[in-house]
């Protein structure tokens, strides 16, 4: 079964079972994953058919004429788009079924433990602990910059298993339990107002060794499958024609021709044609991971993205005047998600300086598409063959 109007069939099958107008929106999100409708590129049982990624389009479609309800992808961003491609790749069996089913209907939220004070652009160079006892790991360390752990029940960890090999290789993978004692979540206030943000400590906190992605010290070869995910999903998401940042200001700019002038005109269209270029290579980019997993092009797009949200939210404030400088609400609140369109030309303004750190600050990604894209000679490292307990910190 491979062509659009079996899947169509399917679908309609869902709809006759499971009215939306009838059914809980839990049900009938469970419903559709146990039909095979929620990701139909991944296996059979596992929410998928086994089919092309493009037919996912003819699934949606009909299921939004039909008025069904979706899983809020903002809201468990993590969990779909970095989470669930790295458990599908490297989870056994029974985690892939545990899982899965409820990180796609969003029962349950998934964050990142990645960042640390001491390794942000330099990942490798974490120094959380985590040691074998037993049948589990004992974790202790800091995590920073991660978003959703106010709301988590589940993590993606990466640790260190061994400080005795370079710091490449002595790393390992884990799904974190956030609700297990020694877990400790504080808000980070940001520069918006808000706390999306958090840091993470992890004292004496106690993984089974069932909970483990991949093969110990091999976390970083998982990690990268989780990282490329990232930034397509930050960078690659579906939108339409003046879609994102460039909406508002264009909307801005029609409805309002008392604040044109001649030099934001030709700024506003340079990013018009750069944001269109940006989309549409989006698409392209989403038409290549039907063939495969996502490379580093990714990287390219999530630079894209950054460059392209910080200009156009300068552009925007510039263009409003006086108007620019106000800000909506200042209240320290910890939000489900980041809602740059639903806000004000100040929040967008602000928020967005974070585009150029968070998934991957924008010179390692430069460096990412130099070397991997350009193929250019990579950067002298004197750290490579040197064990992480030996580096200078």
């Amino acid at each position: 079964m491979t062509d659009a109007a079996e899947l169509r069939r399917r679908t309609e099958e869902l709809l006759a079972a499971h009215p939306p107008a009838a059914t809980e929106r839990l049900d009938f999100l469970r419903a559709r994953f146990d039909a095979g409708l929620a990701w139909v590129h991944f296996p059979e049982g596992l929410g998928g058919l086994g089919l092309p990624r493009s037919l996912q389009a003819v699934v949606d479609a009909e299921l939004e004429a039909a008025g069904a309800p979706d899983n809020d992808p903002r809201r468990i961003g993590i969990g779909l788009g970095m989470a669930a491609p790295t458990i599908l790749q490297y989870g056994t069996e029974e985690q892939k079924r545990r899982f899965l089913r409820p990180l796609w209907t969003g029962e349950e939220v998934w964050c990142q433990l990645f960042s640390e004070p001491g390794a942000g652009s330099d990942l490798a160079a974490l120094g959380t602990r985590a040691v074998r006892e037993g049948e589990d790991w004992v974790v202790n360390g800091q995590k920073v910059w991660t978003s959703s752990a106010h709301l988590a029940r589940w993590a993606i960890l990466i640790a260190r298993t061994d400080p005795d090999v370079p710091k490449h290789r002595g790393i390992t993978y884990f799904v974190c339990d956030m609700t297990d004692p020694g877990v400790e979540v504080r808000p980070l206030r940001q520069i918006t107002g808000e706390a999306e943000f958090n840091e993470v400590f992890l004292t004496g906190v106690r993984i089974p060794d069932a909970h483990r992605l991949g093969e110990v010290g091999d976390g970083w070869r998982v990690a990268q499958t989780t990282l490329n995910n990232e930034r397509v999903a930050i960078g690659g998401m579906r939108l339409p024609r003046e879609g994102g940042m460039i909406g508002p200001v264009s909307k801005t700019w029609r409805d309002r021709p008392e604040l044109r002038t001649h030099d934001l005109h030709q700024r506003l269209l340079k990013l018009w044609v750069d944001a269109e270029v940006a989309r549409l290579t989006g698409e392209r980019l989403r038409q290549q991971l039907v063939a495969g997993q996502p490379g580093p092009e990714g990287a390219g797009m999530k630079l894209a993205f950054a460059r392209l949200n910080q200009e156009i939210s300068g552009l925007e404030v510039e263009l409003r005047g006086e108007e620019g400088l106000l800000y909506d609400d200042w209240t320290m609140r910890r939000p489900e998600l980041v809602d740059f369109t639903g806000r004000d030309a100040g929040y967008r303004y602000l928020r967005s300086k974070g585009n150029s750190i968070e998934g991957g600050t924008s010179e390692v990604l430069l460096n990412i598409v130099a070397e991997r894209v350009l193929g250019l000679p990579a950067e002298p490292r004197t750290d490579k063959d040197v064990a992480w307990k030996d580096l200078a910190r």
